[in-house]
């Protein structure tokens, strides 16, 4: 399972490449189960996107996937479902959320809420899962 250190350095990482481009977003890290293990809000960035970057991870944790796959599920014209019968309204679909696998198991996971593109977020959250295996 992730721990908090380890939640900090995804986090930090995430904070100074916002620094770097001069933006703001919300980062979020939690354990396998969902649950927030490190949080950060850099810059001017809505108040809902905290909660958002929570619930990215939470999902991505939870499901075992990330939450863009969710997302594209869901709204598939043949297949799609009312994500709202996962029956916890922290489930989302956005982008951003991604879990963090560890010999085969899922660790933890991180969610980026903020930015005005989806990738980004997804981008992000990648980048902070990339720091975890530099100088371990």
């Amino acid at each position: 399972m992730l721990q908090h250190l380890e939640g900090m350095k995804m986090v930090n990482s995430v904070a100074a490449e916002l620094t770097k481009r001069k933006k703001a977003a919300v980062v979020a890290v939690s354990d396998s189960y969902g649950e927030l293990i490190a949080l950060l809000r850099v810059g001017d960035v809505p108040l809902s996107s905290i909660r958002i970057a929570m619930n990215k991870a939470w999902t991505a944790a939870r499901e075992r996937q990330d939450s863009a796959s969710i997302g594209k599920a869901s709204r598939d014209p043949q297949s799609g479902f009312d994500i709202g019968y996962y029956g916890d309204s922290r489930y989302v679909g956005w982008g951003g959320g991604v879990p963090v696998w560890r010999e085969g198991r899922i660790v933890g996971a991180i969610g980026v809420s903020g930015l005005p593109e989806e990738a980004e977020d997804i981008e992000l959250a990648e980048l902070g899962i990339a720091a975890l295996s530099e100088n371990r």
